[in-house]
């Protein structure tokens, strides 16, 4: 296989990108009244309006090529069907095993992993029952009624975001916490309000050893016995999931009340497992199993549709289209509805931690540019400060505005203004205002020319600014289930183009290594002398402000 830049459909790209860039939408818009009913694709629930990109036809069909060429569905074919994809770490990658319901094996390493899948889904759906049920019960008989969840990136962010969005779906029953900080402020807050004979702490760790998740349970720990608990009652009042059984069972936590986890699942893919346990115990398990469903009907899809109607290829290539033809250096997100604005952060981790990447699969260096900054806010917050910079900003910035349809408890003029603001903003980008149109504005305004003129050049907007807008009847569990595995399968897609490993992390790897080396220093099991010579600047100055007074 040719190299991605040589190859032929890269060159046709470069050459139409020169013709584009000639070329406005708003243009585009007036010459074909078509154009949005055919630049849209649905499926899952989701409505994507793609119309206001810098593409035509042509455009379209030469990034589905490029896809095709690059082997885009024989790489999503060998992750389903759990070959080792992750080369670096010589892993499947099988988070799509989690929320497979076909009735069919998924294999790894010649062994079928769904009978274990499914009888963590049955023990998750129990223990939810016990918990809600008030059968489960603390040392001194009282029914959890507080859950702290402790974990760290994807253990924290998929729980905590999807909780989040799903708020209108919580239960009564229990009132879960999240905590992920190493920072002691986060911790102490939480701890602070509880009553320890009522809650339960979930401890989401793949190897029992992370850093931050660690210390901040062991702090829960201290708490909780200094509070009246004894070890022996640490088995009523501490899960863990994780597969590092020997640890969490030294720790105190019961054997039945470790929740597995598998290498072929990374973290940042994790929601679906059992890492989900807090979500299940904030929704109850029927809306955890919903989102589940979300996110199996899209693995669905992204197998069987055609690239020109496949929701996350038609994504992924506009992405690499703005990214490598174009210059973009970000991506935005903008959710219009209040309950989604952790959305932004979520997606920033899964893509930027997937393809941040600077080598291909067989190590050689990469000449092109890779995956974008994530970045982004719920509307319409951002317009009244970043937007400037989108709008009137050199540079292009590509950008997804999402909004549900229908909202619970709201009253009919504040969505109707959100929708307004959603689709206004959306236009605006497209369109943009003309010098012309803005001379005029100022005619009746007692301007002499000169100042007219000044004024218009600054109340110009160049427009033909990317978006794509994605509509969902509400977001129940089953339409976020199904939008979180479309950006996860987006991600995947934009990985074999660029021809990268999306699922390790090495970056993130080294500054936990060298983390532990300097808390070593800190706490005097090191030598200060070791380290660089700002790094032993740093930690003198810290060591003195904490030593004894």
């Amino acid at each position: 296989m040719t190299t991605l830049t040589e190859s032929d459909q890269w060159q046709t790209l470069e050459s139409l990108a020169q013709l584009v860039g000639q070329e406005h939408m708003r243009n585009w818009f007036a010459s074909d009244q078509t154009r949005a009913a055919t630049m849209n694709a649905e499926a899952c629930g989701l409505f994507v309006d793609f119309s206001k990109n810098r593409v035509t036809d042509d455009t379209l069909k030469a990034l589905f090529d490029l896809a095709d060429a690059r082997g885009v569905a024989a790489h999503r074919d060998a992750m389903f069907n759990g070959e080792t994809i992750n080369q670096t770490e010589g892993r499947a990658v099988l988070h799509t095993a989690l929320r497979n319901f076909s009735g069919k094996p998924v294999m790894v390493d010649g062994e079928d992993v769904m009978p274990e899948v499914l009888a963590t889904l049955e023990k998750i759906e129990a223990f939810t029952q016990l918990i809600h049920s008030g059968e489960h019960k603390g040392y001194t008989g009282k029914a959890i009624k507080h859950v702290v969840a402790i974990g760290i990136g994807g253990s924290f962010l998929g729980p905590k975001i999807m909780t989040e969005a799903l708020k209108p779906y919580q239960q009564n029953a229990v009132k879960v916490h999240f905590v992920a900080n190493v920072d002691g402020c986060h911790i102490t807050d939480v701890l602070s309000g509880l009553d320890h004979e009522d809650t339960l702490i979930v401890m989401s760790s793949k190897s029992f050893s992370t850093q931050e998740t660690l210390q901040n349970t062991l702090t829960a720990k201290d708490w909780f016995l200094k509070s009246g608990g004894t070890q022996t009652d640490i088995a009523k009042h501490f899960v863990a999931v994780s597969s590092n059984v020997k640890a969490a069972t030294e720790f105190g936590i019961a054997e039945e009340n470790i929740f597995p986890m598998w290498d072929w699942v990374g973290g940042r893919y994790s929601l679906w497992s059992a890492i989900g346990l807090p979500i299940s115990l904030a929704l109850g398990f029927k809306n955890f199993k919903s989102l589940l469903d979300g996110a199996y009907a899209m693995d669905e899809h992204f197998k069987t549709a055609p690239n020109e109607k496949n929701l996350p290829v038609i994504l992924a290539m506009l992405g690499i289209w703005y990214r490598n033809f174009f210059g973009a250096q970000s991506h935005v997100l903008l959710p219009y509805y209040h309950y989604l604005r952790g959305l932004p952060a979520y997606v920033q981790q899964l893509d930027m931690e997937s393809n941040g990447k600077m080598v291909t699969q067989s190590g050689d260096a990469i000449n092109y540019e890779t995956g974008p900054i994530i970045w982004g806010s719920e509307g319409t917050n951002g317009q009244h400060s970043f937007h400037q910079l989108i709008h009137q900003g050199h540079g292009v910035i590509p950008i997804d505005f999402l909004m549900p349809l229908n909202v619970p408890n709201q009253n009919d003029t504040h969505h109707a203004m959100l929708a307004s603001n959603c689709f206004g903003q959306a236009q605006a980008l497209m369109q943009g205002k003309t010098f012309e149109d803005c001379y005029a504005d100022l005619a009746d305004k007692g301007l002499e020319d000169d100042e007219r003129a000044r004024l218009a050049q600054h109340k110009t907007m160049p427009g033909n600014k990317p978006s794509n807008t994605i509509l969902f009847e509400k977001l129940d569990p089953y339409t976020l289930g199904a939008l979180v595995a479309m950006y996860e399968h987006k991600v995947f897609v934009q990985g074999v183009i660029w021809q990268v490993n999306s699922f390790d992390q090495w970056g993130v790897e080294l500054g936990k290594v060298l983390g532990n080396q300097v808390l070593a220093g800190i706490q005097g099991e090191a030598e200060v002398e070791t380290f660089d010579s700002s790094t032993q600047q740093l930690i003198n100055r810290f060591k003195q402000a904490n030593a004894p007074k």
